[in-house]
């Protein structure tokens, strides 16, 4: 059951998605991807949950991408709106989710680690977009992803050939935000998350609409400009905590956070 394939959690803030079918190395099906639409809706929604962590219970893989044992020949394996495992085409999510990542990440598995914000990976992990050894092509926004987040010349590599890349390979290509030992995984990706949940939460949601937002601008100029329009720009300005912060700095004081 797609259920008990993707498992979820909410505690202090976080959000963890779990993909839980470790037989199949968790190769998506279309059950999963309902399943992690739902998740990241929920996520979403709940202002008090402000970041998200994906995650694997299985050891060897991330994620292997799709099942093709389970693809329709007419309609491929469909998935909602928001792309693939809910998460590639989900544009508006302001709130930062970071891919934990230590075993193989492959196909729609890479694509959707390339979707998250921060991907924190230790040194047994391995990635590709093998697609091409399949007749297929990485139709997740793999393609398009992997040439922003590397450059033309790194990426061209393994899209074109669909050889895997090293952990160390991908931390170069600059695809990787913290590489470490398995043994320091998880004390790792627990010391980013106190971090992040440490920051004024309007102040994080801001500065990740911002840095996609200015992706699609023609220029710096254009981005330093328009920013003040921005929603989220304006959601920051006119808050509380913008001046929380401020205040607690003067008086030497931890700042209390409202997220507003």
């Amino acid at each position: 059951m797609a259920e008990a394939d993707v498992l979820t959690q909410a505690r202090g803030g976080v959000m963890t998605i779990t993909m839980n079918r470790p037989q199949k190395l968790n190769a998506m099906t279309a059950g999963m991807h309902a399943a992690m639409h739902q998740a990241f809706e929920r996520f979403a929604a709940a202002p008090e949950l402000r970041l998200c962590l994906l995650r694997s219970a299985c050891g060897p893989a991330f994620c292997a991408g799709s099942d093709l044992a389970a693809f329709d020949p007419e309609r491929g394996l469909p998935y909602a709106e928001t792309g693939y495992a809910g998460l590639a085409e989900r544009y508006d999510l302001d709130k930062p989710v970071i891919a934990v990542i230590d075993g193989l990440c492959l196909g729609g598995g890479f694509e959707l680690a390339l979707a998250c914000d921060l991907i924190i990976a230790s040194t047994q992990a391995s990635f590709g977009l093998p697609e091409p050894r399949r007749g297929m092509i990485a139709l997740a926004g793999g393609i398009h992803r992997l040439v922003r987040q590397s450059g033309m010349k790194q990426a061209m590599l393994p899209l074109l050939t669909g050889e895997p890349v090293s952990a160390q390979e991908a931390y170069a290509m600059g695809l990787i935000s913290k590489l470490v030992a398995p043994s320091d995984l998880d004390a790792t990706v627990e010391d980013i998350c106190a971090q992040i949940l440490a920051n004024a939460p309007l102040a994080v949601r801001a500065t990740k609409a911002l840095a996609e937002w200015s992706l699609d601008q023609p220029g710096l100029a254009a981005a330093m400009a328009g920013q003040q329009d921005h929603p989220a720009f304006r959601r920051w300005i006119g808050s509380e905590d913008g001046w929380e912060g401020i205040r607690a700095f003067v008086e030497k004081r931890p700042p209390v956070w409202k997220g507003q």
